[in-house]
């Protein structure tokens, strides 16, 4: 445990960040996941694809998942919800 004043309040300020990006990046993955799952039934709507696709996106631009790793998982979705049809 850190002695510094400064010290401890980042760690104070690290410990709320990383929670908040848990969360966030599970939200993230439980969206990709009931898409995936849908897509899968041969229930996909495009709704459900372009909201996950959204989401994808707002986490990719807020740094939480890097843009090649978005646009992997869109076109990963995109690609079986058109194989679906």
């Amino acid at each position: 445990m850190p002695n510094i004043k400064s010290a401890i309040k980042r760690v104070e300020v690290s410990k709320k960040k990383t929670a908040a990006n848990k969360t966030k990046k599970s939200e993230v993955k439980t969206a990709i996941k009931k898409a995936t799952a849908a897509v899968k039934a041969g229930e996909g709507s495009a709704e459900l694809v372009s909201k996950t696709q959204k989401t994808v996106d707002k986490a990719a631009a807020k740094g939480l998942m890097s843009k090649q790793a978005a646009g992997r998982v869109k076109s990963r979705i995109a690609k079986a919800a058109n194989a679906a049809k």
